[in-house]
C-alpha cells in the first residue's frame, strides 16, 4: 500500500522548516528540491553514497543530478503523485548528511558547478 499524501496540517508543520534550510516548491508538481554545492566532487560523491544507503533503507528513492561539486534533489512520493512523510524524512536526513555544504536558495538562477566558474574566470 503507497504512504498517504501530507494532509495540509502535516504541510503547514513541516514544510516551513524545511523551507528554512533550502527546500523550496518544485512549480506544477507536488514535490520539494533543494540544491548543494560541496566543496569538490568527493565531498559531493560522498554526499550522494550516504543518501543513497538511507534512501534504500527508506524504500525512497530521490530525483536527483549531480554536476561535479552540485547535488541537485528533488523529492515527491511517485508511488501516490505527491508529498509524504517519506520526503520529510529523507529531506531531513539529507540536511544533516550535507554538513558545511552551502546551500542555492534562489532555485530560478542557473546552477553553476566550480568547473563552470573556473572557467568563465570568476
Amino acid at each position: 500500500m503507497p504512504p498517504e499524501l501530507l494532509n495540509e496540517e502535516a504541510r503547514a508543520a513541516a514544510l516551513p522548516a524545511l523551507g528554512e534550510t533550502g527546500w523550496g516548491a518544485v512549480e506544477g508538481r507536488d514535490a520539494i528540491r533543494k540544491v548543494w554545492k560541496f566543496r569538490n566532487f568527493v565531498e559531493a560523491w560522498g554526499f550522494m553514497t550516504q543518501a543513497a544507503i538511507v534512501a534504500e533503507k527508506l524504500n525512497h528513492h530521490p530525483e536527483w543530478r549531480n554536476v561535479y561539486n552540485v547535488v541537485d534533489v528533488t523529492l515527491t512520493t511517485h508511488d501516490c503523485g505527491g508529498l509524504t512523510d517519506l520526503d520529510l524524512k529523507l529531506a531531513q536526513r539529507m540536511d544533516r548528511m550535507a554538513g558545511e555544504a552551502a546551500v542555492q536558495r534562489d532555485l530560478a538562477q542557473p546552477i553553476e558547478c566550480l568547473c563552470q566558474i573556473r572557467a568563465r574566470g570568476a
